[in-house]
């Protein structure tokens, strides 16, 4: 039977409208705050950034911002809005001051819908103008005008105030993670020296820019060298080398955190290879220079293009519409600078030299094993015994990739349920066999020698970097028993000593998976805890059916579906500032020294304690 089309089939939808309706479009994924790019954090970033644009333009050296209860409160100390514009930039599409390249020449929010998006997919917004004396205020929800008050007079210092509560229709049970929160905070005042911003009353300020964030991140033991700090117009970085595996960048346009990375990125690995070859006039390998190495690079360039809303890649080709392409910026900055510290810096170029030799030395040892581990890797793409992929990989272009993820899984009967039960576009699901091997005291070429570690480094496509990674969630889905826990931190150890890059680029988490199932007749519920069984035995009634879990494999398929769809439940694995990598690797998977043994005796729990 076929379709009517007509006049009639033609809608156009009110701004508010297609931002409620395709929300992805504009701040990428909804979630609930689980996932550090979940949408209650663009919301954030796209209020915030219009503040930061006032400060790098020379306005205002504070800003206010508070999450508290929900609600989201941003309050900047610039110019404030024009009070005749404050409706039209906050309600009208394309309206902004950020055309004008003269007045916002390297700004981050470009297309005028930042705060728009932010006004539609909330239940509440408010914003306010202070200016000169005087205040204009208009009060939305969903988008839609509910009050605008007259301009007043008022006290209050020049800024914007801007305030909303992100719509629980569309962001169910949202929370906001201070790690994440505080994160990006720390990222703002890095790539502004000088800014201060206050988030619930905790301050951020940078003095050194991407000295200090190079310091927060790598701590100075572990630093081969001291950090190298290069400062140009429109161009920062910072590099040094340790000790760890694998390759780690922090990249920025505009002030904006290009996690994914992009154009400048690309440019600035390879403009550390050539400068290093060029330098000790030696061609070695470009995975030799790059290993254990961690930098940052922050450019600034006029119209950039990134390759969606959430502007997590850079696009980009050039650093001005009609400039000099970025890679020759890039290059030419790096080359000219990088070789003038080395040749200043003897200890520090020798301490380089030592490291690059050291890496080529052990890439040799295991080429032979290497060469083998390769062959079967080639032999699981087309077969990958232990994965059961999905059609969507966070390495497409397809929208659907951020929502990619793959499930470790230990045991049959686990795997089975999970398999049967997931998304088959987007989740896939990687199988081990009993415990896996303790990484802490191999070198990397255990990787290539333990099969499942070399089908799951395949898997991930992980080996040469995580600048190609299938999946944005890597999900650790053990039993929430003994064994499952130290299935995790044998997990976890693998990528803090081979990968930690996955854990720092927030694509680690713990599948969080009920404890209990409570129903009577009408009803069913799943609980995590005791403190949520006794709340749905109380909902339920006190002969209601208890079912204790207590294993992955005793949940049905049909149950999984809820838990690994519905109604996820995801905790990110985090590395924070004052955790050393290599002390707790060393207290936890190391030796069982007098020290430990006295941390499980103080820390024992019995049954009838839990």
């Amino acid at each position: 039977m076929s379709v009517t089309y007509t006049e009639d089939s033609i809608k156009t939808l009110e701004w508010q409208e297609h931002i409620r309706k395709r929300p992805g479009m504009y701040i990428g994924k909804l979630g609930d705050g689980s996932s550090q790019d979940d949408g209650i954090y663009v919301l954030l970033k796209e209020v915030l950034d219009n503040s930061i644009d006032e400060y790098m333009m020379g306005n205002g050296t504070k800003i206010d911002v508070s999450t508290e209860n929900g609600q989201v409160r941003i309050r900047d100390y610039g110019r404030g809005i024009p009070l005749g514009k404050v409706l039209d930039v906050s309600s009208k599409m394309n309206t902004g001051a950020k055309y004008d390249s003269k007045a916002f020449k390297k700004s981050v929010g470009l297309n005028g819908v930042g705060i728009k998006a932010v006004n539609a997919l909330s239940t509440k917004f408010i914003i306010r103008s202070f200016r000169e004396g005087e205040m204009k205020e208009v009060t939305y929800s969903t988008g839609n005008v509910i009050s605008e008050n007259e301009i007043v007079k008022s006290d209050e210092k020049n800024g914007t105030e801007i305030t909303f509560i992100p719509d629980v229709s569309l962001f169910s049970n949202y929370q906001y993670i201070d790690d994440y929160v505080g994160l990006m905070m720390k990222n703002y005042v890095y790539l502004n020296a000088g800014l201060t911003i206050t988030y619930n009353k905790q301050r951020f300020y940078s003095k050194n820019g991407l000295l200090d964030l190079l310091n927060e991140n790598i701590s100075e033991d572990q630093q081969l060298y001291p950090i190298i700090h290069l400062k140009g117009e429109d161009i920062e970085i910072a590099i040094t080398h340790g000790s760890q595996y694998g390759e780690e960048y922090y990249s920025f346009v505009n002030g904006q955190h290009t996690t994914q990375g992009g154009t400048h990125l690309q440019a600035f690995r390879e403009a550390i290879v050539k400068t290093v070859r060029d330098f000790y006039k030696k061609d070695f390998d470009f995975s030799d220079i790059r290993s254990g190495i961690v930098a940052a690079i922050s450019i600034k360039v006029e119209e950039p293009v990134f390759e969606s809303q959430t502007k997590t890649k850079l696009g980009s080709k050039n650093i001005a519409p009609e400039g000099q392409s970025i890679r020759g910026f890039i290059m030419d900055f790096i080359t000219k600078n990088l070789e003038i510290y080395l040749h200043k810096n003897n200890e520090t170029a020798e301490i380089l030299n030592r490291h690059i030799l050291e890496s080529e030395k052990e890439r040799k040892a295991i080429s032979g094993i290497k060469k083998l581990a390769k062959q079967r890797a080639k032999k699981a793409k087309i077969h990958n015994k232990k994965l059961r992929d999905c059609r969507v990989h966070f390495n497409t272009k397809n929208p659907d990739g951020e929502k990619s993820m793959i499930f470790i899984t230990e045991g049959d009967s686990a795997s089975g349920s999970i398999t049967k039960a997931r998304d088959v576009t987007t989740q896939a699901v990687f199988s081990l066999k009993g415990k896996p091997l303790n990484t802490f005291t191999h070198t990397k070429k255990v990787v290539y020698e333990n099969e499942e570690f070399n089908l799951l480094q395949a898997a991930l496509n992980i080996e040469d970097g995580i600048e190609n990674i299938r999946y944005n969630h890597v999900v650790i889905a053990t039993d929430a028993d003994v064994d499952g826990m130290h299935i995790r931190l044998l997990i976890i150890t693998f990528f803090l000593k081979f990968f930690p890059e996955v854990i720092k680029n927030n694509h680690l988490f713990i599948l969080q998976t009920p404890l209990f199932r409570v129903r009577n007749k009408k009803e069913t519920k799943y609980c995590y805890s005791d403190e949520e069984r006794v709340d749905a035995l109380n909902k339920l009634g006190k002969t209601a059916e208890i079912t204790r879990f207590k294993g992955l494999g005793e949940i049905s398929p049909d149950e999984f579906k809820y838990f690994i769809n519905e109604d996820i439940r995801l905790d990110p694995v985090i590395i924070r500032k004052e955790d050393s990598v290599a002390e707790m690797l060393n207290f936890y998977m190391g030796k069982n020294t007098p020290e430990r043994q006295l941390f499980i005796i103080d820390n024992l729990h019995t049954e009838e304690d839990i």
